[in-house]
């Protein structure tokens, strides 16, 4: 297996059980990854045969735009959603992270990762 990488999107959305994060929103940072079989793309160079990061990216910037009570629930959408436009993927990692999160203190960010597979 290999792996496609998208490390350190940067977003802006309205997640959060307060009423004001979802007024107000947050600054979010996404992370996957996602295995993949990359051989045939590697000899055939065509884009069907791999896990195309421009596809996965606009999956996260969608999905991101849903507000949701809980980082979770994002991950498992942005996850389902990759499994199922992305024939080639076999398994990933989601990681969502809040960047100050209003937790009253002094948290640079707050973060989940959700593993899944085919």
């Amino acid at each position: 297996m290999h792996h496609v990488r998208l490390k350190n999107i940067r977003l802006y959305a309205y997640h959060g059980c307060l009423p004001e994060e979802t007024l107000i929103g947050s600054d979010y940072r996404v992370d996957i990854k996602v295995k993949a079989p990359l051989g045939k793309a590697a000899q055939s160079d065509e884009l069907k045969d791999t896990a195309d990061y421009v596809t996965i990216h606009k999956i996260a910037e969608e999905e991101m735009k849903t507000p949701s009570k809980l980082l979770e629930h994002v991950a498992r959408r942005i996850a389902e959603r990759i499994l199922k436009e992305i024939p080639v993927v076999a398994s990933g990692k989601v990681k969502v992270a809040k960047i100050n999160p209003p937790i009253g203190g002094d948290v640079a960010s707050v973060s989940i990762s959700y593993s899944f597979t085919r």
